[in-house]
């Protein structure tokens, strides 16, 4: 079955970097879009990044434009979000996802999600 493990959260201070990481299995890595969506406390769960499988286009969400970086190594069937210049607003649980078609910027696009990697960015 598919399974994405993501890693890398933690408590950080405002301004610090982290790269959270996303392991694949049981799917066509090099084939499927992937992306990062969060969720923080009361909200809905919001795009962040992707990165699509055939060219490697990323797409963002503007408020973490400059900031956030998606890449994929489908070598290590493994992509990752490197964050820079945390923000307090970036607190969230930061979610894995493989897409299954549709629009990379929607949760209903996505067919899989992993378990969530918490990430706390205090100031």
């Amino acid at each position: 079955q598919v399974q994405l493990v993501e890693s890398g959260g933690g408590l950080v201070q405002a301004g610090d970097s982290l790269r959270l990481s996303c392991a694949a299995s049981g799917l066509s890595f090099s084939r499927t879009a992937m992306g990062w969506f969060r969720q923080a406390p009361g909200k809905e769960r919001e795009f962040v990044a992707a990165i699509g499988w055939s060219h490697g286009r990323t797409y963002n969400v503007g408020s973490v434009q400059g900031r956030f970086t998606i890449s994929r190594d489908n070598a290590m069937n493994t992509v990752y979000l490197q964050v820079n210049n945390l923000k307090p607003e970036d607190t969230a649980v930061y979610y894995c996802a493989a897409y299954s078609g549709g629009s990379y910027y929607l949760a209903s696009s996505v067919g899989y999600w992993g378990q969530g990697t918490q990430v706390t960015v205090s100031s």
